[in-house]
Parts: structure tokens; sequence; C-alpha cells
């Protein structure tokens, strides 16, 4: 994807970060983001994914390597400007309690000195975005603000001043599972609108599969052990430690992020029972397992605008979840 004035890439080189007392956090790390994707850290406590956040907006400087955004070494920028052009998202949201959802959103645009009729008008666009009427939200304070609302301003806020990257460190694990699946499928609609470059960290194997482009599995040290799309990730873990990583249901996560294509589809026989249930060809292997097990036929329709255009049976359900990667 080429670099646009509203992402830019990341490539960590070599990266480390040494504490005085000899702990590695990160031994040496390289890794490229493409420019508008969104890729996800993930491994067990301890492995240096929020360190990695940490480094690329300097909040902790490295010991060793190069951390490129764009065409720029951020070792070389000034900390604070280089703050001001990446948004960052943490797990408890830090939104200003005694300030308004209104002026947290201006928070950024108030200190590059946006004029007031220029920042009333991103806030109000971006309060939109997430979901938020900002004639009904921007006046509240956070304390009056449900927990996933609070993640909603949190993020219109680091959007505020249009980051070229975001960084998001665990965002969404303080909400319980049903909100936690809302704001995902919102995130998900929010970046195919903004398409920023996205570098999330969490501990949940499903929001990772759900939410990346490409997944970066890490072990102690911040050693990487395989950076793959979710299917292939899923589909071939590279090392025995993914494997363990991901566990002995990951060919069901596979089929999560399996589609549907025409190209896999058998034709719908003659003689078709009229009742077969159907599934969308928009939809995954694993929406077409849910309703072949929910309905219990061997066999069902595949519908485009619902018309069929072909039919998927359980055996070809099983040969797409082992081919697609």
């Amino acid at each position: 994807m080429a670099e646009s004035p509203r992402a830019a890439s990341i490539s960590l080189q070599g990266i480390q970060k040494r504490y005085p007392n000899g702990t590695e956090a990160v031994r040496e790390l390289s890794l490229d983001v493409r420019a508008g994707e969104l890729v996800v850290l993930i491994g067990p406590s301890g492995c240096g994914k929020s360190t990695v956040l940490r480094m690329v907006n300097r909040l902790i400087e490295p010991t060793a390597g190069r951390i490129m955004l764009g065409d720029e070494d951020v070792t070389d920028v000034d900390p604070v400007r280089l703050r001001r052009r990446i948004g960052y998202v943490i797990q408890n949201v830090g939104l200003f309690p005694h300030q308004t959802v209104r002026a947290n959103v201006a928070t950024v645009p108030g200190l590059l000195r946006w004029s007031r009729d220029r920042t009333r008008a991103r806030v109000d666009e971006l309060l939109d975005l997430v979901g938020l009427d900002p004639a009904q939200f921007g006046r509240r304070y956070p304390h009056e603000l449900s927990g996933g609302q609070r993640q909603r301003v949190g993020v219109a806020r680091a959007l505020a001043a249009d980051p070229v990257v975001l960084l998001m460190d665990e965002p969404f694990s303080a909400v319980d599972p049903i909100v936690r699946a809302r704001l995902q499928e919102e995130f998900l609609r929010l970046q195919a609108e903004v398409r920023k470059t996205i570098v999330l960290v969490t501990h949940d194997l499903d929001e990772a599969v759900r939410l990346g482009d490409r997944i970066a599995v890490l072990s102690q040290g911040g050693h990487l052990e395989q950076y793959d799309t979710p299917a292939a990730l899923l589909g071939a873990p590279a090392t025995p430690f993914v494997r363990e990583f991901v566990g002995a249901d990951r060919g069901i996560r596979r089929l999560a992020v399996t589609p549907l294509d025409r190209e896999s589809l058998e034709p719908v026989p003659g003689d078709a029972p009229a009742d077969l249930p159907t599934v969308a060809l928009d939809g995954t292997a694993y929406d077409a397992l849910a309703v072949l097990l929910t309905s219990g036929r061997d066999r069902l329709v595949v519908t485009d605008d619902g018309r069929p255009v072909g039919a998927l049976s359980r055996q070809g359900l099983l040969d797409l979840g082992r081919t697609t990667g």
C-alpha cells in the first residue's frame, strides 16, 4: 500500500530495550508495518508488546536499533512533535476527568493552536464517526459515560489531529465481552473509513484474529516467532511456540477468517431439496459451519443478493478450511 499523508509505514530495525539492571525487555526485533495496515502484537505477559509500542512514540527510548516512521528515524525527531503525529489509545482510556467529552477530544488540536471553528468541526466529525451524537455527549464528563462510551471517546481523541499512525495498547480489554464485541465491530467499520496505520497490542487471540491484517506473535524478550495473516498463522504455525500459543482449536478460529468464494463452491444439484439452508457469499466458512450444525443438514446453498450461486457440503467446507491460507 502506498504512503499517504494520512498514513505512514513503520519499520522496526533490530530494536532493543535493555534496562540498567540487565533486564532485556526486547532483545532484537525487526518488523515492517505497511501504510494503512492493522498489525496486532500478541504474546504472553512480559514478552515486550507494550514496550514496543512505547518505543515507537518514544515514551521509552530504545537501547539500540532504528524505528522508521515513513522515511524519518523517530529518534531524530522532537518527541513532542512526534507524538502529535501519533494517536495513542490505552486500556483505561486516560480521559481527563475534569474536562467534557468535547474538551477531551479537542486536546491535541488545542495544543496545535487550531481555530475554534476548525476544532469544533473536527470534534463533531469524530464523535459522529465513533457513534456518539455530539449534541448528546459533547457536554458530558467521563464519569457520566459507560466504559464502552469512554473507549470511543479515547479513540476519537487519538484521531483528532489526523495522525499518520495509531497505537493501541489493549484498548478493549477493560469492558465486558458483549461491549467488547460491539467495539471491535465498530472499530473495523472505522478503520475501513479512515485507513490508518495501526499497531494494536492484545492478549486475546480471538481479538487478534478478528481485527488484524497481520499478526506478530512474540515470545520472551520480544522475539518474533511468526508474522503472518490470521489464516496463515492458524493454518500453519511456524514454531512449536506458536502452535502451543494458538491452541488445539485453531482450526475453528481459522474458519472465522476463511472467506467463502465462488471458486470453492459446487453447482447446486438439480434435485436439491427446496428447503436447504442458505448462507450469504460475503460470510465466512465459520458462518457456513454454524448453519450446517444448526440445521443438521449436510449441504447448504450459498447466495449472493438472495440468488443461489453454488452449494457447499460439509466435506467441501472441511477442504476449504485446510487449503485456504
